[in-house]
């Protein structure tokens, strides 16, 4: 019995750097999609299904990284921008009064002023722990808005001034009429932050 290996391994020359990338990304798919397959098996009846995991900026912060429930937002999210794309949020076929999430994120420094370049080791050094001293790890538990009726898109982590967050199950994109988070993208940064 020929695998999907084998036939891999005959059609595409692991010689080229172009074929061993195509054959990695071929089977990280698959590998992908069977952990689908399995987490509806493991779950029968209890997840809706597996989505991605988006994210909206409203600060004047980079967002490093980010998660939910442990999995990865996967991008780098600058001041005022949109990413993410990690894989996969799921959601339990019905909704229930305190369903949350857990988010982890790190913020940093967005475009950091007075880069020395690498000429001179020690200076570069000195200003890589100036960069590293704003970089600040986040927690936070955030409720999963009613969904009931609705059809759910994976989840989009709203990242909000005074490190607070927002989160949204809806299939619409953030902008739209019917996305239910109306927060403007360039919120202000307060003076103080409650605490």
């Amino acid at each position: 019995m020929r695998t999907i290996r084998d036939a891999l391994n005959t059609e595409i020359d692991d010689r080229h750097p172009q074929g061993q990338l195509i054959k990695r990304r071929f089977i990280r798919s698959c590998r992908l999609a069977a952990s689908l397959g399995l987490l509806s098996v493991a779950w029968p009846g209890s997840a809706v299904q597996g989505s991605t995991i988006e994210a909206v900026n409203h600060t004047h912060w980079a967002i490093n990284r980010f998660s939910v429930d442990g999995r990865s937002g996967i991008d780098i999210i600058g001041p005022y921008q949109g990413g993410g794309g990690g894989c996969c949020y799921i959601a339990p076929k019905r909704w229930k009064p305190g369903m949350t999430v857990q988010v982890h994120w790190e913020t940093g420094a967005a475009y950091p002023d007075g880069f020395p370049g690498f000429a001179d080791w020690p200076k570069y050094l000195a200003w890589e722990r100036l960069i590293n001293a704003q970089t600040r790890q986040h927690t936070k538990v955030a409720s999963v808005p009613d969904y009931t009726g609705q059809k759910v898109c994976g989840i989009t982590v709203h990242f909000l001034p005074c490190d607070d967050i927002q989160v949204s199950t809806s299939c619409y994109a953030y902008g739209s009429p019917e996305y239910p988070i109306k927060t403007p993208l360039q919120l202000p940064e307060p003076q103080s932050c409650p605490r």
